[in-house]
């Protein structure tokens, strides 16, 4: 388990965590579901009347939607395959979180004495931006 779960779910109970899970599956499958008629029901209202196209079924709507997916990619920041960017999207990824798994050592060792420090040079640049 990475560190950054580690912390979320620090002090909850196996059952609290089997219920996040369940939970997550519930909500995931309703929101393919929500799409699936989302896109059926815009389907069935513009495009027959615009284009003259037929309508589309419910499993129709959702295989339009996963050919759309499928063809166009997630359209994110880090869908492009080519080799510079592939490479930046993974640096960029992995430093999101991997920093975060010294955070508690950290903080337990130099924490509050490092954000008194922190405000007194913010103290002090403002002081001298300002004269």
């Amino acid at each position: 388990m990475t560190n950054f779960l580690k912390h979320k779910m620090r002090g909850k109970s196996a059952g609290e965590i089997a219920g996040i899970i369940i939970f997550g599956t519930i909500f995931i499958v309703g929101l393919a579901i929500l799409f699936g008629f989302i896109i059926m029901w815009l389907w069935n209202w513009l495009m027959p009347e615009i284009f003259g196209l037929p309508m589309l079924s419910y499993w129709q709507a959702v295989g339009v939607f996963v050919l759309f997916k499928i063809l166009l990619g997630s359209m994110g920041d880090c869908s492009s395959s080519s080799k510079s960017n592939d490479s930046k999207c993974k640096d960029d990824s992995k430093g999101k979180f991997s920093k975060w798994k010294h955070y508690d050592k950290f903080w337990e060792e130099e924490g509050d004495i490092a954000y008194k420090k922190y405000l007194e040079r913010l103290n002090n640049d403002t002081n001298t931006t300002e004269e």
